[in-house]
């Protein structure tokens, strides 16, 4: 069987295939090792990939598809105007899987048995990985599995070298940062444990090099508009002179200096004068390093906090071994090393090693199984025959020695055993037989090793047994333990009518492959048929309150139009199986007893259309949740000192920042990477200063309950919420873990009192009409707001009650607070 590698990258992407002892690298028709991750399709609808339509897309943007694995996991329309041509982040993917796999041989290719490993950044949340199994799935590469990235380098270090200690690999690409931490012992190795940054590679370089060095100089010296970074009419010359500055920093890895350089000619483009551009720029390593400063910084930063996840020091870690194409730059291994205090090491090819370890990685699958898990470790052969006889053995092993034992339950006098090697003719000779009596293998050659067992009885004379023939692989490495990359939580009520919480399949640091299972009852009744369902929304992060400032990953959705008969009814027990795999996708099934129903995530798992983000349309957004996240972060700031405040602030300036009318999904997605990691450092504060912000929270719920409900209240709910405030202000002073669960009360009632008031209700319906980007199928958007609108003219407040309703159950992201109504309908039993 072979197995084949594929590093899927932002910029360039490799693919390699591995026989259980060689790796074989497959060039690209340019003989390059690398293949740009890049798609053109010229005005009669030829269409290239790789180097000469990464070259082409720099003079016909428009003609083109580039860093679409950005994208991945998003609705974000990747669009070639020039041509009229709409794609998905997946099909571009999968036009570049497709070619890549095109260089294998015919016996490769064309081998049914043939498995593949693509990899993923370990950053890379449920969608994202989604995406790209349906990409691979469209190119049709026949049986795949995902591996992260940060493994995939480790696997590529464990093969290259073989001596124990604990090692740190800071692969660093076009589009992402993983850092990961690993210990080996004999061969087989363990992640202690990884992290990274999303949005942080090469690509990020060029964009600083871009905005801070050429189109300055491009201001100072032709008649442009100020808007130059964003006004359409000059995208052509912005994507040149990016392809330029990107060769000139790659000519800095090289020299102490180079020349951002193109001639009129080159770029074809006259200023608003009439006047012929041209590119004539001398950048410096002095420069450029100044420039990249404080993302080479931010990415120490998180190597530091990977080095401490896994409770280690730097003085732990034996050397640095750096992978992907900006870590070619000498300047930065130097810098990153230094910072650190950690040797640097060369033991791989940055460009390749990610491809080498996927199809190193890709030999320990088990392929027949459903769930692409690991082989087993540990081998045992029934002998059978007349005797109660079996042998237990390493199957799988990176040394070059294997131990067999006999287990036997009664040895007759005078038997014995003998094991011979059938690839080398060795043979251990005659043994005596008896329980516990082991024999030491050698395995001769890396890959399999066959191996047959014979019995004697006293006589001499062979005992037929059932099964003789023993396999043990010697393996080029293994990995133990692959630590999941996130927590990743089911949101359910803590009890009926209770608050929100998560309640967590896998917790970061976790070892991976994990089972579990959970149960949960339905908050409320679903028929057979109906158009209701029973949501069990994924969520990752930490963050406890609110649990909408983590990421929302996608759902597993059961509809009434799932099953055909019956009810599931409010408290009905509903059972969830999942599997994490070692890739860190979710595998979830719920059966639910009452209906003899069971649901898989193949066919109920949302998450490729719930929560995806067109970033094209986000800026607004953007800015309302920035503004939004603000907000709480000045209040806190104005009960309590703490850094992390002034961290979160300047990730909030960056994301809002961001111009309104702002189309470039890159740009967005930066920015509400920045808002993500902003609530995260707020959670932060909260959890190291809880009295004072919880009493904050007690204060705010009160102010609202005063200014713009009150006047609403019948009076028994006044006096119910002036008591219940009571209570929650006894449980915060002693500080009781119920405060949350009272808060959340305060705010359900505030709510429900405002939701009676039609103003209230049409208001919602405006606000949600007018937030189109919120939602991530427009056209569902669309007939929900026509419903609603003609219930506002026929004054029928019920109904528009249920639109909003609908439309606060569909919708993606919201920069208020956990809106009473999006919850998920399960409770936790």
């Amino acid at each position: 069987m072979k197995y084949v590698g594929i590093d899927l990258g932002t910029t360039n992407s490799a693919i390699c295939s591995f026989d259980g002892d060689k790796i074989y690298l497959y060039k690209s028709p340019e003989q390059h090792d690398v293949t740009p991750s890049a798609i053109f399709i010229d005005r009669r609808g030829n269409k290239y990939v790789g180097s000469r339509a990464y070259n082409s897309a720099a003079k016909n943007p428009d003609n083109a598809a580039v860093l679409f694995k950005r994208l991945m996991g998003t609705s974000t329309p990747v669009k070639l105007p020039a041509v009229n041509l709409t794609m998905t982040p997946e099909e571009c993917s999968a036009e570049v899987l497709r070619s890549l796999f095109g260089y294998l041989p015919e016996e490769i290719r064309g081998d049914g048995d043939t498995g593949t490993v693509i990899t993923v950044p370990a950053a890379f949340n449920q969608m994202q990985k989604d995406a790209t199994m349906a990409a691979a799935d469209a190119a049709g590469l026949g049986r795949v599995a995902l591996m992260q990235e940060p493994v995939a380098a480790v696997m590529s270090v464990m093969r290259q070298r073989k001596n124990d200690g604990i090692f740190l690999v800071y692969d660093i690409g076009g589009g992402t940062l993983d850092v990961a931490i690993a210990e080996s012992i004999g061969g087989r190795v363990n992640l202690l444990a990884h992290g990274g940054i999303a949005m942080c590679g090469g690509r990020d370089f060029d964009r600083i090099l871009f905005d801070n060095v050429v189109k300055p100089w491009l201001l100072d010296n032709f008649d442009l508009p100020e808007d130059l970074a964003s006004n359409p009419q000059y995208k052509s010359l912005r994507t040149i002179a990016t392809w330029a500055a990107e060769k000139a920093k790659i000519a800095l890895s090289q020299s102490d200096e180079s020349v951002i350089s193109l001639a009129e000619n080159e770029l074809g483009v006259r200023d608003q004068a009439g006047e012929e551009i041209y590119l004539d720029i001398p950048i410096s390593r002095t420069l450029y390093d100044s420039l990249i400063a404080s993302k080479v910084e931010e990415s120490i930063q998180a190597t530091r906090e990977s080095i401490e996840k896994a409770g280690l020091s730097s003085h732990d870690v034996e050397r640095i071994v750096f992978v992907g194409g900006p870590a070619q730059y000498k300047n930065l291994r130097d810098k990153v090393a230094f910072e650190l205090g950690i040797a640097p090491s060369t033991d791989v090819n940055p460009m390749t090693a990610v491809a080498e370890g996927a199809a190193v990685f890709a030999e320990s699958i088990d392929w027949a199984s459903q769930s692409r898990g690991r082989k087993s470790s540990r081998g045992a052969l029934s002998a059978g025959g007349a005797l109660d006889l079996s042998f237990n053995y390493i199957a799988r092993t990176p040394e070059h020695k294997a131990k067999i034992v006999a287990k036997l339950s009664r040895a007759p006098a005078g038997i014995e055993f003998q094991i011979d090697s059938l690839d080398t003719g060795w043979s251990s000779g005659r043994v005596a037989l008896k329980d516990g009596a082991s024999v030491e293998l050698s395995l001769s050659k890396p890959g399999d090793n066959l191996f047959k067992v014979f019995v004697f009885d006293s006589n001499g004379a062979p005992i037929a047994l059932g099964e003789d023939k023993i396999v043990i692989a010697r393996t080029a490495a293994s990995i133990d333990a692959i630590p999941a990359s996130h927590s990743v939580g089911v949101e359910a009520r803590d009890k009926v009518g209770g608050r929100l919480v998560l309640d967590y399949l896998v917790r970061e640091g976790d070892q991976l492959p994990k089972k579990g299972k959970k149960s949960f009852k339905a908050g409320e009744s679903l028929k057979a048929g109906s158009a209701g369902s029973i949501k069990f929304k994924l969520w990752e992060g930490e963050i406890s309150d609110p649990i909408n400032d983590n990421r929302f990953i996608g759902m597993f959705e059961i509809k009434g139009t799932d099953f055909d008969d019956g009810v599931i009814a409010a408290g009905a027990e509903m059972i969830c199986e999942f599997e994490v795999l070692d890739s860190g996708n979710i595998i979830l099934e719920v059966s639910v007893p009452s209906i003899s129903g069971s649901f898989q995530s193949g066919r109920n798992f949302y998450s490729s259309q719930e929560g995806k983000l067109d970033y094209s349309n986000q800026a607004r957004n953007i800015q309302e949740q920035s503004e939004h996240t603000l907000e709480r972060l000045e209040e806190m700031a104005s009960k309590v000192d703490d850094p992390r405040l002034e961290q979160a602030r300047e990730k909030l300036e960056q994301a809002s920042s961001i111009e309104s009318g702002e189309a470039d999904p890159e740009t967005a997605k930066q920015a509400m990477d920045n808002v993500q990691e902003a609530k995260r450092l707020l959670a932060l504060t909260r959890k190291e200063h809880l009295k004072d912000i919880r009493q904050l929270e007690l204060d705010r719920a009160v102010d609202f309950f005063e200014k713009a409900v009150r006047q609403h209240a019948r009076p028994t709910e006044v006096t119910s919420f002036d008591n219940l405030v009571k209570t929650a202000q006894r449980a915060l002073e002693n500080n009781g873990s119920d405060f949350e669960s009272h808060l959340d009360d305060l705010r359900s009632r505030n709510f429900m009192i405002l939701w009676r008031q039609d103003w209230f209700v049409i208001d919602h319906f405006k606000r949600l009409a007018q937030a189109s980007y919120l939602f991530s199928d427009a056209r569902e958007h669309a007939q929900l707001v026509a419903v609603g609108t003609e219930a506002i003219k026929a004054n029928d407040i019920d109904k528009l009650r249920a639109v909003v309703g609908q439309l606060i159950s569909i919708q993606v992201g919201s920069a208020g607070d956990d809106d009473m109504m999006a919850g998920a309908n399960i409770v936790r039993s």
